[in-house]
């Protein structure tokens, strides 16, 4: 299976790359997997919440421009589904018995997605309630990937 993460913005403190590039390392046993950084647009300090939707919108053409017509896209939304690493799992290996070959998550930037992203998607899913920095995002959603692989695979991993 191949899985593409689609997120904006670069990584910029070292310890996340690290991060990214161990569960990049770990994955490599089970799919394919592809990292699409977009630029990220600068958020001005008190931007209105029109400049604000000008933002997403300009970092949801570039998000879009990566979306494949084959691929099952998966959003990170805060209002999205709130699956357990089990069912999350599951999930996975579904799709991929439904013949999904491909699936892509969505990352967005510090302000979320446009709503043009999250209407391309097939679903949209939530980590947790709380908001967290997207560079980080990008780490917990490999850590899970992974989690979900050894769950699959029947593999020991750390509850």
């Amino acid at each position: 299976m191949k899985i593409t993460v689609i997120c904006v913005g670069k990584i910029k403190e070292d310890f996340y790359r690290k991060a990214v590039s161990e569960y990049e390392k770990r994955l490599g046993r089970y799919c394919k997997l592809e990292i699409i950084e977009v630029q990220d647009e600068k958020t001005p300090d008190n931007a209105s919440p029109a400049m604000e939707e000008q933002i997403k919108e300009k970092e949801a053409v570039r998000i879009l421009k990566h979306i494949k017509e084959d691929a099952y896209v998966i959003t990170l939304e805060i209002h999205g589904a709130n699956p357990d690493s089990v069912s999350f799992s599951n999930q996975l290996n579904q799709l991929a018995v439904q013949g999904k070959s491909h699936i892509q998550f969505i990352i967005g930037g510090s302000l979320g997605l446009h709503y043009s992203v999250s209407s391309a998607a097939h679903q949209a899913i939530s980590f947790s309630n709380m908001t967290f920095p997207h560079q980080l995002m990008r780490v917990i959603l490999l850590e899970q990937i992974y989690r979900g692989y050894r769950i699959m695979k029947g593999e020991p991993y750390h509850k």
